[in-house]
């Protein structure tokens, strides 16, 4: 009776209906690989150790105003006005301000363009930018050197001149200090 079992079972969807299982084609796509808004984010949008928990007042209580730069980072425990994950960690600026939301402008490199991609994002998710913190001390530096000069009648120099070599140096030793590194001459013995 095995033997005749063993003859029958070459085609193998004969096989699989006589002994009660489904073959592997009639079971169909066994997993999917998920590509969800956000795949990918386990990291990304993941909380600090102590920073978990709904934002606090002080974040939704800051003034943004058109032309500001704010930082897009993306706080996962408001999913209301979340962005999508490209945007996590980029910088951009202000082109609308509503009730809950900030509109932001910034750029994407798609390819070999670059394009202007404007996003509107719950400002649970925005900070202030302190990219051009040290831009804005200088132009007051300036201007402050600017009307300093103005009265005492002399122009004022505001460009930024690099740093140059070092100024030059010249290193005095005595004779009997100056130890000589050179690899004593190769000497062979006979003996």
């Amino acid at each position: 009776a095995q033997g005749s079992v063993a003859q029958s079972c070459l085609a193998p969807t004969a096989c699989a209906a006589r002994l009660g299982a489904l073959p592997f084609s009639a079971m169909g796509k066994l997993h999917t690989i998920s590509r969800g808004y956000r795949s990918g984010t386990r990291n990304k949008f993941s909380k600090k150790f102590r920073t978990k928990g709904m934002p606090g007042v002080s974040r939704y209580l800051a003034t943004f105003k058109r032309g500001d730069y704010v930082d897009i980072i993306v706080d996962s425990s408001v999913q209301k006005g979340m962005p999508f994950s490209f945007y996590h960690g980029r910088t951009g600026v202000v082109f609308n301000v509503n009730r809950n939301a900030l509109g932001v402008e910034m750029t994407k490199i798609v390819g070999n363009r670059q394009l202007r991609k404007r996003i509107h994002v719950n400002i649970a998710h925005v900070r202030k930018s302190r990219c051009n913190e040290d831009f804005l001390r200088r132009v007051k530096e300036n201007d402050r050197k600017k009307q300093d000069a103005k009265l005492l009648g002399t122009t004022a120099h505001v460009k930024r001149v690099p740093e140059g070599p070092k100024e030059m140096k010249i290193v005095k030793a005595a004779p009997e200090d100056v130890e000589v590194l050179t690899p004593l001459p190769f000497i062979e013995n006979y003996f």
